[in-house]
């Protein structure tokens, strides 16, 4: 259970991340079309069955701390004020986060049919499905730690190239 709200946490950390670059005037994405009701309710099932949910549900109190540190950082005398303020914004926008799961929801209607959304639903719904939500959070963990343990080794074998071709020529690094 560590494993999954570590990936989960990373995975707010990405979405919170996205949050900002979108906040600071990032390239936006091209406007989805819009989709089918049917469609939109076959993705929010995907998404509620692999509960992308855990991934936003702290994004609106995430966006409040990091903007009131921000605000804290030019105005220290006011730290007792944004602290109070922080809060009431935090309450007022409480829910808020839901608009990312809809936003997902228009997403995979844009990249799926609504046929393959709902073979989607049926699949997830399936012994193998149920295996795959259950089971891919930890292959995605292991999987991330081959590849950081891999690019630690592929680092110093690099190094290591380096090392030998600046000696070829003379230099000691």
């Amino acid at each position: 259970m560590k494993s999954l709200a570590r990936i989960l946490s990373a995975a707010g950390l990405a979405v919170g991340l996205a949050l900002t670059c979108v906040a600071a005037g990032a390239q936006q994405p091209p406007p989805l079309k819009p989709a089918s009701p049917a469609a939109i309710a076959a993705a929010k099932e995907i998404l509620a069955m692999k509960n992308a949910s855990a991934m936003y549900a702290s994004a609106v109190p995430n966006i409040v701390q990091r903007t009131k540190d921000q605000l804290l950082q030019n105005n220290l005398n006011y730290q007792k004020d944004l602290n109070e303020v922080a809060a009431v914004v935090a309450q007022k926008l409480a829910g808020r986060e839901k608009e990312i799961g809809d936003g997902m929801a228009n997403v995979y209607a844009n990249e799926f049919t609504e046929q393959e959304l709902k073979d989607l639903v049926t699949f997830y719904k399936s012994p193998l499905g149920q295996k795959l939500l259950t089971a891919e959070p930890r292959a995605i963990q292991f999987s991330m730690s081959y590849m950081n343990q891999w690019a630690q080794n592929f680092a110093e074998t690099v190094n290591g190239e380096f090392r030998a071709e600046m000696r070829k020529r003379g230099k000691q690094i």
